[in-house]
C-alpha cells in the first residue's frame, strides 16, 4: 500500500493490532494544544497535506476522496482540517463535498447552521466551501451511484482549485464515487482495523482502477509521560 508516512514521530505502539498498521500515517485524536503559531493537530494536518497534494513524484493532486474502513470512524473533522489547511497553502478555493449520502449531513456532523439555499456550495470558512449532497445527488439520493449523479459530482468538484470528497465507508459506492476522484485515501481506525482488511481493499480498489494515494491511522492514542504532561 502506497503509504503517506508517520505525521507524528512517537515510541512504537505495544498493541498487536497498532503494529500491523504501523506503516500508516498517523492522526492524533487530541484536542488542540498550542505549539507556537499551530497545535500538535494542525502540524500533523499539514504534514499531510504537503504529502499528499503536492508530491513531487507524481505532480499535483486535486481531487481526493477520505473513506473510512470502518463504519463506526468519524471523518467530518478531518476532511474539514484537510480542507482548511489547504487554503492555508495559498489562496485556493477548496470544495468540501458531502459524498456520505447513508449518514448524517456534513453540515450537522460539524454543527454548521445551514443557509435558507441549502442545495447550493456555501462558505463556512475562508476559501472553504461546503457542498452539500443535495447539489449532485437528486431525489433524496435514493439512487447515489447513477452515471448523472456521479457526472454531477465530478463537475462540481472540477469547479475548485482542491476538492475534499467525504465518502461513505469502503463499498460498492465508495468504489463509484472515487471514479470522480484522482484517487482516495483510506481512513484506518487504530486497534481496529486488520491489515488484511486494508490489504483486501487496495486489492480491489486495484482492480476497479480506482489509485489509492495512502492511508491515514486515526484515533491513536498513546500515554504521555507525567512530565511532559505537567509542562503543558
Amino acid at each position: 500500500m502506497n503509504v503517506l508516512g508517520e505525521l507524528l514521530r512517537e515510541t512504537p505502539p505495544t498493541s498487536a493490532n497498532a503494529e500491523k498498521l504501523q506503516s500508516a500515517a498517523h492522526i492524533e485524536n487530541l484536542q488542540p494544544r498550542s505549539l507556537g503559531k499551530f497545535s500538535v493537530r494542525d502540524e500533523q494536518i499539514h504534514s499531510l497535506v504537503q504529502r499528499l497534494f503536492f508530491r513531487r513524484d507524481s505532480g499535483l493532486v486535486r481531487h481526493v476522496g477520505f473513506a473510512p474502513v470502518e463504519t463506526s470512524a468519524q471523518t467530518a473533522r478531518l476532511c474539514f482540517d484537510v480542507a482548511k489547511a489547504l487554503v492555508d497553502e495559498g489562496t485556493y478555493e477548496v470544495g468540501l463535498i458531502d459524498a456520505d449520502v447513508r449518514a448524517l449531513p456534513l453540515p450537522a456532523q460539524l454543527q454548521i447552521p445551514l443557509p435558507a439555499d441549502a442545495q447550493a456550495p456555501w462558505a463556512i470558512a475562508p476559501g472553504v466551501w461546503l457542498v452539500p449532497r443535495e447539489s449532485w445527488c437528486r431525489h433524496t439520493c435514493r439512487q447515489p451511484a447513477t452515471d448523472q449523479n456521479l457526472r454531477r459530482l465530478h463537475d462540481l468538484a472540477s469547479e475548485f482549485d482542491f476538492s475534499i470528497v467525504h465518502c461513505p465507508p469502503v463499498s460498492w459506492l465508495t468504489a463509484r464515487i472515487g471514479q470522480s476522484c484522482d484517487g482516495l485515501v483510506l481512513v484506518l481506525t487504530a486497534n481496529r482495523t486488520r491489515r488484511l482488511v486494508a490489504a483486501q481493499i487496495k486489492d480491489r480498489l486495484s482492480a476497479a482502477s480506482i489509485p489509492l494515494l495512502g492511508a491515514v491511522l486515526a484515533e491513536r492514542r498513546f500515554p504521555v509521560p507525567n512530565g511532559l504532561y505537567r509542562s503543558l
